[in-house]
């Protein structure tokens, strides 16, 4: 399979879980992309001192493990009963626990098929800091845009993970394969952050459903130097 897993470049990018073993095997480092709204969530729990235990979605043993780790379980945008969601605004103007399970379709689950590969969870929020980091820890970088599903399970290649991968290729040094310099290149040709992710599908999606500072809070570029760093099943601060 080499031919697909962009192994000349330093700088890879691949959709998804099938991105996620293609590339993961090959690489010093994976980053996980999803705007809309772990990665966004992680890096805001991780700044507010909590580590975040990734889960799979729809898993009914998922407060069975929160229960026997010692940890909260963020449930369903406004219908959790911790109070604790998906929302990255639902972590704001509240105390977040020292442990947070949070289960999401999407990026959860790729990040917990990477395997013993070093596992970053990169945003706008955090690009710069993301991205500086996991050049510290090698030169071979998957990055690895989650997307979302169809109803069929089927993915849906997201814009705003595009643009997320993008903004983190932006402050990276390296040989860059064609897909890479894809993101690159919608990154840099939206310079309005904040309109183009209100304005794509994930996002007039969360604004319908009554999220729109949700979207906010994803668009704010760079604000975070929070580096999430997937160590023993969870995202927690890693020491820059």
């Amino acid at each position: 399979m080499g031919i697909f897993n962009q192994q000349e470049f330093d700088i890879r990018l691949e959709w998804g879980l099938k991105g996620v073993e293609m590339l993961a095997p090959i690489s010093d480092v994976v980053i996980i992309v999803d705007v809309l709204s772990f990665s966004t969530c992680v890096d805001v729990a991780i700044g507010m001192g909590a580590s975040v235990y990734p889960y799979r979605w729809k898993d009914g043993t998922a407060q069975h493990y929160a229960n026997e780790i010692g940890a909260a379980l963020a449930g369903n945008r406004g219908q959790s009963e911790s109070g604790f969601s998906l929302s990255p605004a639902s972590f704001l103007d509240k105390v977040l626990p020292p442990k947070l399970v949070l289960p999401s379709p999407n990026g959860s689950t790729l990040s917990l098929a990477t395997g013993n590969i070093k596992t970053l969870c990169g945003c706008l929020r955090n690009a710069k800091a993301v991205a500086h980091y996991a050049m510290q820890l090698g030169n071979k970088i998957a990055v690895i845009p989650a997307g979302e599903q169809w109803p069929d399970d089927s993915l849906r290649p997201a814009f705003e993970d595009l643009m997320g991968a993008g903004a983190i290729i932006s402050f990276m040094q390296g040989s860059l394969s064609p897909e890479s310099k894809s993101a690159l290149d919608v990154f840099k040709q939206n310079a309005d952050i904040y309109v183009q992710l209100k304005n794509c599908s994930s996002g007039k999606e969360l604004i319908a459903k009554g999220f729109e500072r949700d979207v906010t809070i994803a668009a704010e570029f760079n604000v975070s130097q929070n580096v999430p760093l997937l160590t023993d099943g969870a995202y927690s601060k890693a020491i820059v």
